[in-house]
C-alpha cells in the first residue's frame, strides 16, 4: 500500500518538476526548497518571484501601483542576482525567495499598471 502511495507521489513530483522545467527555472537542487524528500519543481527566488506575483494582484487593487516601489523590489532581486553572479557573496535561500518576491511583486505591479494605461487608450 504504501509503496503505491510513494509511486504516485514520485509521478506527480515528475510532472511538477516538467512544468517547473517550462517557466525556464534552471532547478538547481542547493536553490530549491525540499518538502519531505521532493525538490520544488522551481528554485527558491522562482517560488518567490510567484508569491510576489500573487501579492501584487490584490495590493494594486486596494493600493494602486506605487513607481518607486516597483522600481526598488526589481532593483532588490536584481543586485541579489548580480552580486551572487559576481561571486561577492553567495547568496542563500531564504534570501533568494525574500528577493524573488519582491521583485515578483514588482513586476507584476508593472504589468498590471501597463494593462490598465492598454485598457485605458483602447476603451476610452
Amino acid at each position: 500500500m504504501q509503496i503505491t502511495v510513494r509511486k504516485k507521489h514520485d509521478e506527480m513530483w515528475k510532472k511538477l518538476m516538467r512544468i517547473g522545467e517550462y517557466t525556464g527555472c534552471h532547478q538547481k537542487p542547493e536553490r530549491s526548497f525540499f518538502y519531505h524528500g521532493y525538490q520544488f519543481p522551481v528554485c527558491a527566488r522562482c517560488v518567490g518571484v510567484i508569491l510576489g506575483y500573487l501579492i501584487a494582484i490584490p495590493c494594486y487593487m486596494i493600493f494602486g501601483f506605487h513607481k518607486k516601489l516597483s522600481i526598488t523590489g526589481a532593483f532588490v532581486m536584481f543586485a541579489d542576482w548580480a552580486i551572487q553572479q559576481a561571486k561577492i557573496n553567495e547568496s542563500n535561500n531564504k534570501r533568494r525567495l525574500l528577493t524573488g518576491i519582491a521583485g515578483g511583486f514588482s513586476i507584476m505591479s508593472v504589468q498590471i499598471k501597463l494593462l490598465a494605461l492598454i485598457k485605458k487608450k483602447l476603451f476610452s
